[in-house]
């Protein structure tokens, strides 16, 4: 038997589900802001229409698995 999701990655059904796009499209968008500062690669998604949480927890995967720090 598998394990729940915990952390940041617990919100991704429902980022997915919220916002219509899979979170490899949302990394494929952060991809722009990479290299920036954490807060600045959260508002790009706010300005998308993400909400804070969401936004937050995605970073944070980014920055940590897709090489976006």
């Amino acid at each position: 038997m598998s394990e729940p999701v915990k952390g940041p990655k617990s919100y991704f059904p429902s980022i997915e589900a919220k916002y219509g796009k899979s979170i490899d499209e949302w990394v494929a968008e952060l991809r722009e802001v990479a290299g920036k500062k954490h807060m600045e690669q959260v508002q790009f998604l706010k300005d998308r229409g993400m909400g804070h949480g969401h936004a937050n927890a995605l970073v944070h995967v980014f920055r940590a698995e897709h090489d976006g720090a």
